[in-house]
């Protein structure tokens, strides 16, 4: 894929969407519903959020542990940083923008979007995914947002200043942008723990069907003394 950003630009982009930083924004989104309007949409904001991220982690930890995948799609699970991104930075506008009028709440969500696809885009400049990993994490990360909008958009307004709200959770982005976690590592550790295999299947060998499943004995034999 041709870019003209230099690669530490899509880095820094793709770093937004890291669990890291859209987890705790998610989070600070759900208290400001909480504390601004109700607890209710708090609640369904997390559940929506915590059914997706499920979803994600299933088809990760599949394709990690017994190759589950769709080997002509180049899919081997569904992006999570597409996911967040397309998820949170639309609702965290448009609970920032829910005293305005609706023309600005739904122009904020669809910049949200706009951002949430460019972050899926770094993904793809960078090589951690494929297209179509990123486009299943947007399509599931727009309908998250686009299902709490519907549920949201008659909150009462009024209750929040959009400045605290706003300022809040870009304090959280500038303070955690690039903190690293290691969801990937912890994925594996259960695929293979669910799997009982001793290795994860990896995009290159199971594209080119040469992943042999180890077996402990074979690993643990001694290799064959030279002939004399």
């Amino acid at each position: 894929m041709n870019v003209d950003l230099p690669v530490s630009a899509w880095i820094s982009v793709t770093a937004l969407g890291s669990v890291g930083v859209m987890g705790p924004v998610a989070l600070i989104v759900a208290a400001w519903l909480a504390v601004g309007y109700r607890w209710k949409y708090a609640g369904a904001w997390l559940a929506l959020l915590g059914a997706a991220s499920g979803l994600v982690a299933l088809s990760k930890i599949a394709f990690i542990g017994w190759g589950i995948g769709v080997r002509h799609l180049d899919f081997t699970g569904i992006s999570g940083h597409a996911l967040m991104s397309t998820a949170v930075l639309p609702v965290a506008i448009f609970v920032a923008l829910l005293p305005a009028r609706g023309a600005i709440r739904a122009g904020g969500v669809a910049i949200g979007l706009l951002l949430g696809v460019w972050v899926g885009a770094s993904r793809v400049v960078l090589d951690a995914h494929s297209v179509s990993e990123v486009i299943a994490g947007c399509a599931l990360g727009a309908v998250v947002a686009l299902a709490f909008v519907c549920i949201a958009w008659r909150a009462e307004s009024g209750k929040l200043s959009p400045t605290p709200v706003a300022a809040s959770l870009a304090a959280v982005v500038v303070a955690l942008h690039g903190v690293p976690v290691p969801t990937q590592h912890w994925i594996t550790e259960i695929a293979l723990g669910l799997s009982g295999h001793e290795r994860p299947y990896v995009r290159a060998s199971w594209k080119a069907k040469s992943y042999r499943t180890p077996d402990r004995r074979t690993e643990l034999r001694p290799p064959p003394r030279a002939a004399a």
